[in-house]
């Protein structure tokens, strides 16, 4: 623009001083004709005598004149046609913004349904919007009912749940209709078993095993890991985090940074070491984390900087994952309303094939099926008074649960810990689900004699191996050596915080199921999958190792049959995954009179 003012300026100057250009030129004229030896009348002027002159001074006037216009045309045209340009750019941007947002809000819709209700919303959402100088317009559809599937690609490859797919699609242009951007996005809505992750952590997942370890099956947080090894550590599968991964402590356990090696899984599936070759150790507090992470593992180790989020339970309505173990008064989210059998002020009430309960507390308690226990809890420094379950006799009774889900809930009473032991359960007649709000205890082998699926959910879970005697309970710790016991069972439990009330470490996921043995010479075997989603509110007390119980050897394994959906235990939460399967856009150029909503 600059020039083309320039240009018109310069045709301006010649337009108002030709005649100057004009006496100029003739002058000029002479000067050169007097120094060739010609004699020149002193009268000569530019209006007497020189015509011809006079002609060719305007011809080339009206040439140079000519000549700048075109050039200053052709300057005007360029510059409106950058300032079109330009304009379409800005509108076409503003416009693809615009229904992107659009994809947004129908995305975050869904996920927020899936969230609070286990469902997508009713009806799909659909709308239009003005956002200063741009409008979206934007609407989902279904494509069909869920489908079990098995989900490919990404973090959660390999995972087996329900999988509903949804097309979004959303128009974004300028309020002049200038510029049009079409946007489709396919999205999936995957409903997982949370039992086919072998390590599930609500909080920040603590690992430092004192002994060599192998733990298959993925594993994922929705806080921290915090990774470190006696000796070694072996993980076999997937490791994600909403936060970050770190090799050592977490800060407030009071514990050391142990040297052992640890060794993840690559997508080869070949072992790869956290620790460099210079003796430090590869986590989220290297600079180039991401990119060095993804060529060691091959995307196997995952954090919130490789784009990793939280995982929801959308069981929980209110957002406390101890909902699932509390009373089911107001709480449409307690197994309380799932249970076939269930133990609620004082009484035992099995659910009959009209929904109506019966009550057979006095069946259950003449039967032997229900007792009486108690015992000391080192690790509490309080009694515990159980109400103990005779799997085995149980199953004889007429009253195993037709749906394999048992509730139980007693009120704790000062100074002792009130609680659920299970005992004789060798051998389970079909699929079981315990879930209480008070700790749970097992006594001896659980489960293994022609496995079924099972699953423990209790504010806290301890293991009283074959060798338990409730009499040396009180006794020190050289009277209660425990024996190889080994537990089939999936749980989700509870655990005390790292560095909170003044208490040091809790004794990571190698001790998330408790112990009040000396097991110095004795095996802890389990298969499952466990889930910490909770800090403990009546099991409280601090670990520590060495005082009341002696850490076992750990033969610990994911259950592979968890990813058989048809063997996962009564009643398995679920978690939301969403995937983004596809993702298209589409310049509309027919942009005058553009209904956004014909797209739909």
């Amino acid at each position: 623009m600059k020039a083309c003012n320039l240009l018109l300026g310069c045709q301006l100057l010649i337009v108002r001083n030709w005649h100057l250009l004009c006496k100029y030129f003739i002058l000029d004229k002479k000067n050169v004709l007097r120094k060739r030896g010609f004699k020149m009348k002193s009268n000569i002027t530019c209006t007497t005598g020189s015509e011809g002159q006079r002609g060719m001074v305007l011809v080339v006037c009206l040439i140079i004149l000519l000549m700048l216009s075109l050039i200053g045309i052709a300057s005007i045209t360029t510059s409106n046609t950058d300032m079109i340009i330009a304009g379409n750019e800005m509108n076409q941007t503003g416009s693809f913004y615009a229904a992107e947002s659009g994809l947004e809000r129908a995305a975050a819709a869904i996920i927020t349904s899936y969230q609070t209700t286990g469902s997508p919303p009713s009806p799909l959402p659909s709308g239009e919007h003005t956002v200063g100088a741009f409008q979206y317009s934007y609407n989902v559809t279904d494509q069909g009912p869920a489908v079990n599937s098995e989900l490919s690609g990404g973090a959660y490859e390999g995972l087996y749940g329900l999988v509903k797919t949804f097309d979004v699609s959303s128009t974004g242009l300028d309020i002049g209709r200038e510029s049009a951007v079409l946007l489709n996005m396919s999205f999936q809505d995957a409903l997982i078993p949370i039992f086919q992750f072998a390590v599930f952590y609500e909080n920040d997942l603590e690992l430092a095993p004192e002994f060599d370890m192998t733990l298959g099956g993925r594993i994922h947080s929705n806080g921290d890991i915090y990774l470190q090894s006696g000796n070694d550590l072996y993980l076999d599968s997937y490791l994600t985090s909403m936060g970050n991964v770190i090799h050592g402590s977490k800060p407030g356990s009071g514990q050391g940074s142990s040297s052992g090696d640890i060794f993840i899984r690559d997508s080869d599936g070949d072992y790869q070491n956290m620790r460099n070759s210079d003796g430090t150790f590869l986590d989220s507090t290297d600079p180039d984390w991401v990119n060095s992470s993804l060529s060691r593992w091959g995307g196997n180790v995952e954090d919130r900087n490789h784009g990793i989020t939280e995982l929801y339970m959308p069981v929980v309505s209110d957002g406390s994952t101890t909902d699932l173990i509390d009373r089911g008064a107001g709480n449409p989210d307690s197994y309380e309303h799932q249970a076939g059998l269930k133990f609620v002020d004082d009484q035992w009430l099995y659910r009959q094939a009209d929904e109506t309960w019966l009550n057979v507390t006095s069946s259950l308690i003449s039967s032997g099926v229900v007792s009486p226990g108690n015992f000391y809890d080192g690790r509490e420094g309080r009694d515990v008074y159980s109400l103990d379950i005779d799997i085995d006799a149980l199953a004889g009774s007429g009253y195993y649960p037709s749906n394999g889900i048992i509730y139980a809930s007693q009120p704790q009473s000062f100074g002792y810990v009130t609680a659920l032991r299970l005992k004789n359960g060798l051998s389970l007649p079909s699929g079981l689900t315990v879930a209480t709000d008070n700790p749970i205890y097992t006594l001896g082998d659980f489960n293994t004699v022609s496995k079924k699926p099972a699953s423990l959910m209790a504010d806290a879970i301890t293991i009283l191996s074959n060798n338990w005697d409730d009499a040396n309970s009180w006794q020190g710790l050289g009277n209660r050596d425990a024996t190889n016991t080994q537990v089939n069972a999936s749980y989700m439990t509870g655990n005390t915080e790292t560095g909170s009330g003044g208490n040091g470490y809790n004794g990571g996921f190698e001790n998330l199921p408790r112990f009040l043995e000396n097991w110095s010479d004795a095996t802890f075997t389990w298969r499952g999958s466990a889930a910490d989603l909770w800090y403990s509110r009546q099991a409280t007390g601090a670990w520590s190792h060495g005082s009341y119980f002696r850490a076992p050897y750990l033969d610990w394994a994911f259950d592979s049959d968890l990813l058989d959906v048809a063997k996962l235990p009564p009643g398995t939460p679920l978690i939301n995954i969403i995937l983004h399967t596809s993702w298209r856009q589409t310049v509309i150029h027919d942009y005058q009179g553009y209904d956004p909503m014909s797209e739909y």
